[in-house]
């Protein structure tokens, strides 16, 4: 055996060995079973402002409410969503309330293996133990519906789950939704909306040619490549009060999909608004608004 086949050789034996440590790496912490009283009225709110109604029902074929099969084109192939009932089968119903946590918060299933950055589990790792507690409460009173999720069309290398572990320690980040010093009440609470449950940048910041949000230099400055083949626009204080925005207009585009010019929002944003944003509370979308616009308190 000649020095070249030998050096073939090894390379792939590392490269099995190291394949094989990745798929072996244990990803994620443990999440307590905790004994928090969930408020089913608090977790159903939270899970609209969260987006998870629009993206785990199937509108457009008249699908049951979180029953899954949502078509998520992306540059790397389709996803579809969950199926996120109560069914014991196909949906979350043999489930624990700390996989359940586990899986929201840190975007790990149950078998230990990691959810596709399409599920926006990084906006979502600040999530208060409560706020799990009432999401948990909340569906568990979603009727079961015996709808099997759909299987993924993704293409190679991309299909194989393991690679994520490689993502994720890549480009996985924290959300930026603590309390800034010096700012209302009123603007942290739109941070806390924004930047964590209602996960604006995941649509209107634009990506890498890995799926990861060029948070340092694109934030809120628009996609122009989105799943579903459309736009997101710059959402950015100075685009934002060029474009008409002010803290009234948005909180009431954010209730009723109007914008300042008589247009009403479409594609994607008008599910947000019809499916999420319409059931906050005034004062929410206000907090929101006043998170993206405000002159003065900007952090």
């Amino acid at each position: 055996m000649n020095i070249r086949v030998k050096a073939l050789l090894a390379t792939a034996v590392f490269a099995v060995l190291g394949i094989g440590a990745v798929y072996a790496w244990p990803i994620g912490k443990s999440e307590p079973q905790t004994a928090l009283s969930g408020n089913i009225a608090k977790g159903g709110y939270l899970a609209r402002a969260s987006g998870c109604i629009a993206c785990h029902t199937n509108l457009a074929k008249g699908g049951a409410p979180l029953a899954g099969g949502v078509e998520i084109k992306t540059p790397f192939g389709t996803i579809y969503s969950p199926n996120l009932t109560t069914d014991k089968k196909f949906g979350i119903g043999n489930w624990t309330q700390a996989q359940f946590a586990k899986a929201i918060r840190q975007g790990i299933r149950p078998d230990g293996q990691p959810y596709y950055p399409a599920f926006p589990y990084a906006f979502y790792a600040n999530f208060t133990d409560q706020d799990i507690a009432d999401l948990w409460a909340a569906f568990q009173t979603v009727p079961a519906m015996a709808e099997p999720s759909q299987e993924m069309d993704l293409g190679f290398p991309f299909n194989q789950r393991w690679g994520l572990k490689i993502w994720r320690a890549a480009y996985l980040e924290p959300p930026a939704t603590a309390p800034v010093t010096g700012n209302s009440a009123l603007w942290n609470r739109g941070r806390l909306l924004v930047e964590g449950a209602a996960h604006c940048a995941a649509c209107h910041t634009a990506r890498n040619l890995a799926g990861a949000r060029l948070s340092d230099t694109e934030h809120f400055r628009g996609n122009p490549d989105l799943p579903d083949g459309g736009k997101a626009p710059a959402i950015d204080m100075n685009s934002l009060m060029k474009n008409g925005w002010d803290v009234d207009n948005l909180a009431y585009a954010l209730k009723s999909a109007v914008m300042p010019d008589g247009d009403t929002f479409s594609g994607s944003m008008a599910e947000v608004v019809f499916n999420g944003t319409s059931f906050l509370n005034q004062q929410d979308r206000k907090a929101i608004a006043t998170y993206l616009l405000d002159t003065h308190e900007g952090g």
